[in-house]
């Protein structure tokens, strides 16, 4: 297994707009749209891609549940000091 990873993520303050956005997703609207309409973070703009990452690079809640998906696997809601995430593994 590569140390690095690859993912997309979606940021907000709430954990009612991660759930929220987690719906969205699952009732088939593509990760990248519902991340330009609803993530805080720069990366919304590019559907949430934050490109490859290592071990230590990331938060450590974030890590472990990014490391921890299957491909094309998106997490439920992952509590950092920055907000919640939904997280989709790339590779």
């Amino acid at each position: 297994m590569s140390n690095k990873i690859s993912a997309q993520h979606i940021l907000v303050d709430q954990e009612f707009e991660a759930n929220d956005a987690l719906k969205k997703i699952e009732a088939g609207e593509s990760f990248e749209k519902v991340a330009e309409d609803f993530s805080n973070c720069p990366s919304g703009k590019q559907g949430g891609n934050l490109g490859e990452f290592g071990k230590g690079m990331m938060v450590a809640p974030f890590e472990s549940a990014a490391f921890a998906l299957e491909v094309g696997e998106v997490s439920g809601p992952v509590k950092t000091q920055f907000g919640y995430h939904i997280i989709k593994r790339l590779s």
